[in-house]
């Protein structure tokens, strides 16, 4: 009798035990945010969530971890506890490591040394303070140029992750996505991937628009292909760094840099920004035509004027300055 009573007992603590487990703790509707340091064993965390009066049984769900080989394997970081969690929901998460995901958007068409400031600031990010050289020697590409170097796109991390996990994710994405592009190249204008990317940043900072991109495109390969100079004032502002101020003047178009394409013939040395994928589809799939001078319209869309020859674009450009001096009443 009393090993039946003795039976009883267990299988009804066994019941209230399982049922504890599984009831949602007392967690707010916003849920709860809770950051695990590393190295912190699963008592101090279920202690931790005792104080705060969201764990009832803090020792039990400590036990059931042990029995599950799970008290060891969970994740330091930093987590979103939903509303109706359970105890094992919460294990479950630990041991899964599904910590909070911050992220950052890569813009196209920014430099190399803004997206780095962007990232450093970002306050998830354990910065470095590594030269730009240094980053590229830790990526594998010891010698090449950052610029152009990092793909634009969004970016997720948890909270400690290094800037460098994050330009490596970036170069990484930027490397097989110039490489299948190139793959599907439709010139013969471009020796190279790298040309390629040279070129395709340049279009991302000549227009926004989808529509104009390959055309654009082929503007640049016409003059490349009869040895034109690009003159395209994106590459001229670039060899200026910080000592642009916002206005482009006559006499910087004729002072000499490594990126002046209207003093020197052929590409830049380097990408002048960081290209997104339409603009390198465009650069290595350029349309087909005979426009050989582009200029802005003025329109708010921010659209191009296209021309075949040298007077036609001249009367455009014409147009275009008496529109910058004459703006439409809105």
């Amino acid at each position: 009798m009393v090993l039946v009573i003795s039976l009883c007992g267990i299988s009804v603590a066994g019941t209230l035990s399982w049922r504890t487990l599984n009831a949602p703790m007392a967690i707010p509707s916003t849920g709860v945010r809770l950051d695990i340091p590393l190295g912190t064993p699963l008592t101090g965390v279920t202690n931790d969530l005792a104080r705060r009066a969201i764990l009832d049984t803090p020792r039990l769900l400590t036990l059931y971890a042990r029995l599950l080989g799970d008290a060891k394997r969970i994740h330091a970081g930093e987590y979103q506890i939903a509303p109706e969690t359970s105890p094992r929901q919460l294990l479950r998460q630990l041991v899964n490591g599904d910590v909070v995901l911050h992220t950052l958007t890569v813009v196209e068409g920014r430099r190399f040394d803004e997206f780095l400031t962007e990232l450093r600031a970002h306050p998830a990010i354990l910065s470095s303070d590594d030269t730009a050289d240094v980053i590229m020697r830790k990526l594998g590409s010891e010698g090449v140029h950052p610029e152009g170097q990092f793909y634009p796109d969004t970016y997720s991390f948890a909270r400690g992750t290094t800037d460098l996990e994050v330009l490596r994710q970036a170069h990484q994405a930027l490397n097989d996505v110039l490489a299948t592009v190139w793959e599907q190249r439709q010139t013969e204008v471009l020796e190279n991937s790298y040309e390629a990317l040279v070129l395709a940043s340049i279009i991302e900072k000549e227009t926004a628009l989808g529509s104009e991109r390959h055309r654009i495109a082929g503007v640049f390969s016409r003059r490349l292909r009869r040895g034109m100079r690009l003159q395209t004032d994106p590459t001229v502002i670039y060899g200026l760094g910080d000592s642009f101020d916002g206005n482009l003047r006559r006499v910087d178009l004729e002072t000499d840099t490594p990126y002046n394409t209207y003093t020197r013939a052929g590409l830049p040395p380097t990408p002048i920004a960081l290209p997104g994928g339409a603009a390198l589809r465009a650069a290595v799939s350029p349309d087909i035509g005979d426009a050989l001078y582009f200029v802005a319209t003025g329109d708010p869309d921010g659209s191009h004027y296209f021309s075949r020859s040298l007077a036609e674009h001249n009367q455009a450009v014409t147009r275009y300055l008496e529109r910058l001096r004459n703006p439409e009443p809105h």
